[in-house]
């Protein structure tokens, strides 16, 4: 094992998690590739002889880097009521393996995440949780997301948006 490659990774993720949990949005795209694919497909249940329980026909959300700027444009408007006041949250990952990429200067990276939420006094909370499975691209020395498939354990999210969930 590449100890120095992991801790790399490692602070790669912990750092797209601190600037999500700041609002430093714009920063975050900067870590995203120029054809960055970043999907969160439909979760289903489905017995066990009915094989796997991921469905990659359908998704909450398949966005380019294209619409993912112009999500963060949105959420500095005055129409992105549903933030305002800003939510509270909190990104964990965990778990990270990393594989070989299918080129030399990508890995595939697979985490468990965890992501919280919270709205000015309400007591609720609204959460998140499930695996990740990223295309991580070496670009200048500098890692970037080339994609994210994002597969929530849950399927069906009591979330009331998905709006800063990224």
């Amino acid at each position: 094992m590449n100890y120095e490659l992991h801790y790399q990774i490692t602070n790669f993720l912990n750092t797209e998690a601190l600037l999500l949990d700041n609002r430093e949005f714009e920063d975050w795209l900067e870590l995203l590739t120029d054809d960055v694919v970043y999907r969160m497909p439909v979760r289903v249940t489905k017995e066990s002889k009915d094989g796997f329980d991921k469905n990659n026909d359908m998704a909450y959300y398949e966005e380019t880097k294209k619409s993912l700027t112009t999500r963060v444009k949105r959420l500095r408007t005055g129409s992105a009521w549903a933030e305002d006041p800003p939510l509270r949250t909190r990104h964990f990952v965990s778990n990270i393996i990393i594989k070989e990429g299918t080129s030399s200067n990508e890995l595939k990276v697979q985490s468990y995440f965890s992501f919280q939420r919270s709205r000015g006094v309400d007591h609720a909370v609204e959460q998140i949780f499930g695996e990740r499975l990223d295309v991580l691209r070496n670009i200048g020395g500098d890692w970037k997301i080339a994609s994210r498939s994002i597969y929530p354990d849950q399927t069906v999210l009591t979330m009331m948006n998905l709006s800063t969930f990224l």
